[in-house]
């Protein structure tokens, strides 16, 4: 009886912790609205409808790829409200004509991909470890990784804030990450010295972004490698050119490179993740713990794993917990999705063992 009424608890206390992950996936948040209008209540309306929309769409662009962007819905203000779960005034200000806001989102999740699936557009909402991104910059055969200025690593801190499927963090650039790791050995894929740095700040995986600034034109051109190593199924180097534009500065060439690519990373995320529901599977697991903490905190993981639609306990004893894991997708998509979650799955005999991640 205690361990029957263990496994109700914990299986409980599993579903909250993951509709708090899931809930992070489909929220948006920090949406800025300014609107005019003959009366504050009149602007205020206006605003909301307005920061509403934009946040949906916000939404369904960061699920999708970028080529199926042009199939999303262009829905009124009175079909987006039925997908909206609630939202929050984070900041305001008004006066009689006007009204500025921070708006806060959330949506409702069964219904936004009943919403896709419906209209057979591919999504994901598997979110990655973040991925370190390290912007070495070579102009007139210098390489410029820490020095001070590399205005290509300048383009990357200065991008869009949006929540996305692939956190991108930039290095701090001090002494420790000088002795990591040099340009030289970026560029080359040195896996000991980018696994050392990227331990630093807790990242899944690394981003070498190798940009060449090229004058053939007379004006500033480039030419940009993309490498992400780590865990990506797979091997992910984006290569592309991009061709100033009449009047355009290079400071406003390398915004615009790195916006571009930040989104080719993701979309390259979201192909390895996009949800197979035509797909679905079950796996027996076999999980050691040495005490409640650890089946507590694994379970916690486990209901952030988007691929995992559904989770039975079958045997719950002091030592161990066997566990069936409805999923949808391919077993490498499963394997990935735990990794960011910091679990691993491995051939125990003829068996599975599920266990925390190194």
């Amino acid at each position: 009886m205690l361990l029957v009424a263990a496994s109700f608890i914990l299986f409980h206390s599993s579903v909250c912790n993951g509709m708090a992950s899931e809930r992070d996936v489909f929220s948006v948040r920090g949406v800025k609205v300014d609107e005019t209008a003959a009366s504050t209540s009149e602007a205020r309306d206006k605003a909301l409808m307005k920061a509403e929309g934009a946040a949906f769409r916000q939404l369904l662009e960061r699920l999708t790829m970028r080529s199926d962007h042009f199939r999303l819905p262009d829905f009124s203000a009175s079909e987006i409200a039925a997908y909206v779960l609630d939202f929050e005034v984070a900041q305001e200000k008004a006066s009689a004509v006007r009204y500025l806001a921070t708006l806060n989102y959330s949506f409702k999740p069964d219904e936004v991909r009943r919403l896709l699936i419906d209209r057979s557009i591919s999504f994901a909402e598997t979110t990655s470890k973040p991925v370190l991104v390290l912007p070495v910059y070579q102009a007139a055969g210098t390489l410029l990784l820490w020095d001070d200025p590399n205005p290509w690593r300048q383009a990357w801190i200065h991008r869009p804030e949006l929540y996305s499927l692939v956190p991108a963090i930039l290095p701090r650039g001090d002494l420790s990450d000088i002795a990591a790791i040099g340009p030289e050995q970026a560029v080359a894929g040195d896996d000991q010295r980018l696994s050392v740095i990227a331990s630093r700040y807790d990242a899944g995986d690394t981003v070498v972004a190798h940009a060449t600034l090229k004058m053939d034109r007379g004006r500033p051109d480039l030419e940009v490698y993309v490498t992400r190593y780590g865990t990506a199924m797979q091997e992910q180097t984006v290569v592309k050119s991009f061709a100033s534009h009449d009047q355009e500065s290079l400071e406003a060439l390398l915004s615009r490179a790195a916006i571009e690519l930040t989104s080719q990373i993701e979309d390259n995320w979201k192909r390895d993740n996009l949800l197979q529901f035509g797909s679905q599977a079950v796996i027996a697991v076999k999980i050691r713990i040495n005490s409640l903490k650890d089946w507590l905190d694994i379970r916690r993981r486990l209901g952030g794993v988007a691929v995992i639609r559904r989770s039975d306990v079958v045997i719950l004893s002091l030592d161990e917990v066997r566990v069936n894991l409805h999923y949808i997708g391919e077993p490498e998509q499963l394997a990935l999705a735990l990794e960011q979650a910091d679990l691993a799955i491995n051939r125990d005999g003829d068996g599975w063992v599920l266990e925390l991640g190194q």
